[in-house]
């Protein structure tokens, strides 16, 4: 359902441009693994809370799909995912919680550490993140 290729696209920006094949791999490779354990685990780890599918808007091949996580106290969360077609599958490339879109976070973030720092800094924190978040046992993702 989600398109990490893109999604890595987009939180980059402007800074996309210009890095190697090998450079985008590996940091698709390590952003979706972050955005694994950070999002989707959590999302994943959810019990007796309820999805509710609440609209969708079409616009040739982009598409918004509106839901509402609801609690068990009845409290409203809206998700909104940012959806595209291609090749006849619909494929998710931003999700905004509360307003709040994960692309353009990262964008913020990860701009802010390349200007400061450098690209290589951005990617030295992502391999940490990893480290962090990795359980024995469990593999490192590495790039293709």
């Amino acid at each position: 359902m989600f398109d990490f290729t893109e999604i890595s696209q987009r939180s980059l920006g402007r800074h996309w441009q210009g890095r190697t094949p090998s450079e985008c791999a590996e940091f698709v490779a390590l952003f979706a693994d972050l955005l694994e354990r950070t999002y989707i685990s959590k999302i994943e780890s959810y019990s007796g809370e309820r999805v509710v599918y609440a609209g969708e808007t079409l616009d040739g091949d982009l598409a918004t799909v509106r839901t509402r996580i609801v609690s068990k106290q009845g409290t409203e969360i809206p998700v909104d995912y940012r959806m595209f077609e291609r090749d006849g599958r619909w494929r998710a490339f931003d999700v905004n919680i509360e307003g709040v879109s994960l692309v353009s976070n990262c964008r913020s973030q990860f701009n802010a550490i390349i200007v400061r720092s450098s690209y290589s800094d951005l990617v030295t924190k992502l391999k940490a993140k990893q480290d962090e978040g990795a359980a024995p046992g469990r593999r490192r993702i590495e790039a293709p």
